[in-house]
């Protein structure tokens, strides 16, 4: 048997990727990468302004991509856009439920609302986006691939004030295995990536707000979590980006229900 070209299994070129709160982070990494292979790009953000400059950015290097505001949470926001990815590039091959929150809100000060939200805008997104996607993908009939970012935080908590995003992550998790089963027939293939320690905008921004337990220190905190990190340094959003090309090229061709930790080897520890 003949071997595919190792050029023709990170093509591309002939599929649409749909990337949820690609403006920024992991998923401006992700599109980039995508972009990269020769894939157009929907950048979906609830920041509009934001995903416009990051659509730009992947233009300006003769890529193609398209900006798109979307509220995951909301059902008519996700039929939008994917609407608009179908009128723009004609399917959606690839689809990156990487948008999400984590508001650090020790359990015993939450609110009923703080946890609706991360549930909403962490899990239901998940959801909504992958049945609407889903959908397109069996009309088309050439299947698909679905790219769940979880956390490593869905296998083994990372700090106290988490309860609301673990419990998200968790539950992607899960929907990520099933849903794995019911597509497959469609050759729909639905995999999960789990990050570690990422340096991005999001991560340095809840560092900074972050509730502790009375007598927690936040620098000993970091330092303790750095030093349960084997490769010795936090993540980049392109280490995540290089992992989601792979799931979504033709190199994992015979993978689907699999969840791929991308966290430095912390969980060893």
């Amino acid at each position: 048997m003949e071997l595919t070209s190792l050029a023709k299994l990170l093509d591309l070129s002939s599929k649409t990727a749909i990337v949820t709160g690609g403006a920024r982070g992991i998923g401006l990494g992700i599109a980039y990468r995508f972009a990269e292979a020769g894939a157009k790009v929907t950048i979906a953000d609830i920041d509009k302004e934001k995903a416009d400059d990051s659509a730009q950015q992947l233009k300006a290097k003769g890529w193609q991509a398209v900006a798109v505001a979307c509220d995951v949470s909301k059902a008519d926001e996700v039929e939008n856009m994917v609407a608009e990815t179908v009128k723009t590039f004609g399917s959606v091959d690839i689809l990156v439920n990487n948008a999400g929150i984590f508001p650090n809100i020790l359990v015993m000060n939450m609110r009923e609302e703080d946890f609706d939200k991360v549930i909403d805008v962490n899990l239901k997104s998940v959801f909504l986006c992958s049945q609407k996607v889903a959908k397109q993908m069996i009309a088309h009939g050439k299947g698909g691939k679905i790219i769940n970012i979880t956390s490593i935080d869905a296998l083994h908590p990372s700090s106290a004030g988490l309860t609301h995003y673990d419990a998200s992550k968790h539950g992607v998790w899960g929907f990520t295995k099933n849903a794995a089963l019911e597509l497959a027939p469609h050759k729909i293939w639905v995999n999960a990536i789990a990050p570690g320690g990422i340096a991005t905008p999001g991560v340095e921004k809840v560092q900074k707000n972050l509730e502790l337990p009375q007598g927690v220190d936040m620098q000993k905190l970091l330092e303790n979590f750095m030093a349960k990190i084997p490769m010795g340094r936090m993540g980049e959003a392109d280490d995540i980006g290089k992992v989601a090309l792979f799931l979504a090229s033709d190199l994992s061709s015979y993978i689907t229900g699999g969840q791929i930790v991308v966290d430095g080897g912390v969980l060893l520890s």
